[in-house]
């Protein structure tokens, strides 16, 4: 599927040429003359995207808009695409967590480098994002007893240890650590504590 590149710019010739140059090269996109445009119809985050957004344009700046897209959870890169570039304003944006602030006029190459890292940097987002969705669901799947063994082995806790602790058998501690491996999707006790980790068990 195509990637989106959402475009926000007050310019409708900067536009057209723009959209013309992304939907030649296999983009989908959709371009607003306001930041409201974008604020009233958000991004569909189901798909890789970027943004291209312009700095001076009327109404919600550019700078704002990023701060009201990262408030309502927008995960999509921004590039800062502008005529009106000016160092605080950039290191205001990169801090904010844009992916670049390009001045115009900026060549293909250089816009497309910018492009690919955004779209490289929101298929990571999106990766890490159901990750951890699986994670939960796989961690709701224990058992409250799985769930102590889980813990105790992430923390690096021997089976004769986990059996004291829990005051059972370490035949059943081995059951139990044996199901917790296989729910867990964990080929290794290294990827199991790293699991836990992730999912804030341990620190």
């Amino acid at each position: 599927m195509p990637a989106n590149i959402y475009l926000v710019d007050d310019d409708i010739s900067f536009r057209t040429a723009m959209v013309r140059l992304l939907e030649a090269s296999g983009f989908q996109t959709k371009s607003y003359g306001t930041g409201a445009e974008l604020l009233d119809q958000l991004p569909d985050e189901g798909t890789d995207g970027c943004i291209l957004l312009d700095v001076d344009i009327p109404g919600v700046s550019g700078p704002d808009l990023q701060l009201r897209l990262n408030a309502a959870g927008s995960r999509l890169p921004v590039i800062f695409l502008t005529g009106h570039g000016d160092i605080p304003t950039s290191v205001r944006t990169i801090k904010a967590g844009a992916e670049d602030f390009l001045t115009k006029p900026v060549t293909k190459d250089v816009l497309f480098d910018a492009i690919n890292r955004a779209l490289a940097r929101c298929r990571r987002t999106r990766h890490n994002d159901d990750g951890a969705v699986s994670r939960a669901l796989r961690l709701g799947s224990l058992t409250p007893r799985e769930r102590e063994v889980f813990a105790l082995v992430a923390r690096g806790r021997m089976n004769k240890q986990i059996a004291y602790e829990l005051g059972t058998t370490i035949r059943t501690v081995k059951a139990h650590r044996h199901n917790v491996m296989e729910k867990m999707a964990a080929r290794s006790i290294a990827e199991l504590v790293l699991s836990a980790e992730q999912l804030g068990l341990i620190s």
